[in-house]
């Protein structure tokens, strides 16, 4: 009698997909691997198509991924044939990397460079000269050089004679750059790595801006000025954020207690309007508390004026600036702790306030040792969530005050009511930060680290670490 053959050692371990979390890790690891595998053929592909026809769509990249992602799946799944019921994770993960992991990279990168509205990596549309080509499409010869730079100058030349460096050409339309490698220059003369392979007729050329790396460069500035940006903003942050919670929650707690009580007449009519501040939408309402500050024509420095008190500047002055964020954010954040209160109200026991009457406890006593106590366990996830966000609360910021007024000894894009968030804003997209997105991407990093020790802390003093061990 003579025993079955056992199949290959390899056909088991590919046939039989792996169980449990370790088999999802694995199938996720293959499926990572194939896009990026297509992304990197996508990219290389695109680019040799870039450089034989500058006339290509740029969505090109696109149409090469797809093809390498097409003609990696039957191979892998010959490999794996497990692998197949996992196709459907695809777009998840094209997300995932396009609007998560892509940003992220991107923004570390960008940290370490001089990357900004100059150093764009684009041909500096500014500065196009007339320029013509020899018939041996060798040598690249400027009418001149705009601002009256020399060549080396003019192109941002590292050494010399420009060796390595990129030029920018263009037909008389100026509709298609050409990149093309620089060898040496001699006066308005600019000799080719290689013959120019576009079929055009040169007849103007730019310089490319490019952007290096800086290492550190953007780190040591923010820190060498953290007196005049990142330490008051970071403090104005941190007090704003839990600021915001405690009043917000404490004014929630107060009306949602309140409202729950079944013997109010008339409970629901006050919950709907109470709850009118946190449906109409944010951008109306801090619009509205803007003309309301106004300390001219605004309604509350009328009233204040009818009672014979002076106006006050709302939104003019550092100090009433922040009360005003503050005061905006109640408005708008009072109704959701209120229905969290009430919400959180009605999963406590009725039986333990009826045996507490019994026993003659008060009203407050029932709230001080059966309420709180119960609604503590609610309420924690939800003021560490709070913080959290109102940490990154741009918009309330933009809208309201636009991160002023100024503030002496403070820096331009760090006025008085800026918070992290919003300064790294102005910096990248202001132009009182200069478009300077490699040292936004630096502020970037350190409002990450800053959050996320931040976190860390609220979660132990809150022992969520503790309670998930248990």
């Amino acid at each position: 009698m003579t025993a079955m053959p056992h199949p290959p050692r390899s056909s088991v371990r590919t046939t039989v997909p792996p169980q449990g979390t370790r088999g999802v890790l694995i199938a996720v690891l293959i499926l990572a691997v194939m896009l990026g595998g297509a992304t990197l053929i996508g990219w290389l592909l695109s680019g040799l198509t870039a450089r034989l026809y500058p006339e290509a769509p740029p969505y090109m990249i696109l149409v090469y991924i797809v093809a390498a992602l097409l003609i990696m799946m039957p191979i892998v799944s010959r490999l794996f044939p497990w692998i197949v019921n996992w196709y459907y994770l695809f777009p998840a993960l094209v997300f995932l990397a396009a609007f998560t992991v892509l940003p992220i990279v991107l923004t570390v990168n960008y940290a370490f460079t001089n990357y900004n509205a100059v150093n764009s990596g684009n041909p500096d549309s500014a500065l196009r000269t007339a320029a013509t080509l020899s018939a041996d499409k060798r040598v690249v010869t400027l009418e001149e050089t705009p601002q009256s730079k020399d060549v080396q100058e003019y192109l941002r030349c590292e050494n010399a004679t420009c060796a390595g460096a990129t030029m920018v050409l263009f037909d008389d339309q100026a509709s298609v750059p050409y990149r093309a490698k620089v060898a040496s220059i001699s006066g308005l003369q600019v000799t080719l790595a290689a013959p120019f392979a576009g079929n055009i007729e040169v007849a103007r050329a730019t310089r490319l801006n490019n952007y290096t790396y800086v290492g550190l460069a953007n780190f040591r500035e923010i820190f060498g000025k953290a007196s005049r940006a990142l330490v008051p903003v970071f403090i104005w942050t941190v007090v704003f954020a839990f600021s915001t919670v405690i009043i917000n929650a404490l004014a929630g707690l107060i009306l949602g207690i309140l409202l729950y009580n079944k013997n109010l007449k008339g409970r629901n009519i006050y919950r709907t309007l109470l709850f009118l501040p946190w449906a109409i939408p944010a951008v109306i309402s801090v619009q509205m508390w803007v003309a309301l500050f106004n300390q001219q024509f605004g309604i509350v420095n009328k009233g204040l004026g009818l009672l014979g008190l002076a106006a006050v500047p709302w939104l003019g002055d550092p100090l009433w600036a922040k009360i005003s964020v503050l005061f905006v954010n109640l408005w708008l954040g009072f109704p959701y702790m209120m229905t969290a209160t009430i919400s959180a109200l009605s999963t406590i026991n009725e039986d333990l306030y009826e045996a507490a009457s019994i026993d003659g406890a008060s009203r407050w006593q029932q709230i001080t040792n059966i309420t709180l106590p119960l609604l503590r366990t609610s309420f924690t996830p939800i003021l560490l969530s709070g913080f959290a966000f109102n940490f990154n609360n741009f918009g309330i910021i933009y809208l309201l005050t636009q991160g002023g007024p100024d503030q002496q000894g403070r820096e331009a894009t760090a006025r008085s009511t800026d918070i992290l968030l919003s300064w790294g804003y102005n910096t990248a997209f202001a132009s009182s930060g200069g478009q300077n997105f490699a040292l936004a991407s630096a502020i970037a990093l350190i409002i990450f680290f800053l959050t996320l020790a931040i976190s860390l802390v609220n979660f132990k003093a809150a022992g969520v670490f503790e309670e998930a061990r248990k």
